[in-house]
């Protein structure tokens, strides 16, 4: 027979290590009726939930600033730029590099580009006013 000082002690380390496994979340259940997590990336401006009406597709957009090696040219700075996309709203900007090589002399490009996330089905204007869809990584 088990003591009864044994069965406690068995029915302790129970509790115990059931607590224990239920920390991973594994034996948790989910309510299916609470709403989804909204993200800061799933909210507009304002706030609303975009993943409701479906996230609009975005694309990057860029030109070179046209900075130089040796301090040379002048780099147009981003918001200045943003102007040549008058019409198309703009949902992040950034002076970034291109990744790639560049000769190292006095007056050839530095490659910083002004980079612009901007909707998709404003592609076709920015492309016409003389930006290029950014294929560099990110």
């Amino acid at each position: 027979m088990i003591s009864k000082s044994l069965k406690s002690l068995i029915l302790i380390l129970f509790t115990v290590f059931s607590q224990i496994a239920c920390q991973s979340g594994h034996c948790r259940k989910i309510d299916k009726s609470l709403p989804p997590v909204v993200t800061p990336e799933q909210m507009d401006d304002k706030g609303h939930n975009l993943k409701k009406n479906e996230k609009e597709k975005r694309v990057f957009v860029y030109k070179y600033d046209g900075s130089l090696q040796c301090g040379q040219g002048r780099k147009i700075p981003l918001k200045e730029m943003a102007g040549q996309l008058d019409g198309i709203r703009i949902y992040s900007m950034e002076n970034k590099g291109d990744g790639l090589m560049h000769i190292q002399v006095c007056g050839s490009a530095t490659g910083y580009a002004n980079v612009y996330e901007i909707s998709v089905k404003n592609k076709a204007a920015a492309i016409e006013a003389g930006f290029k869809v950014w294929e560099f990584e990110q």
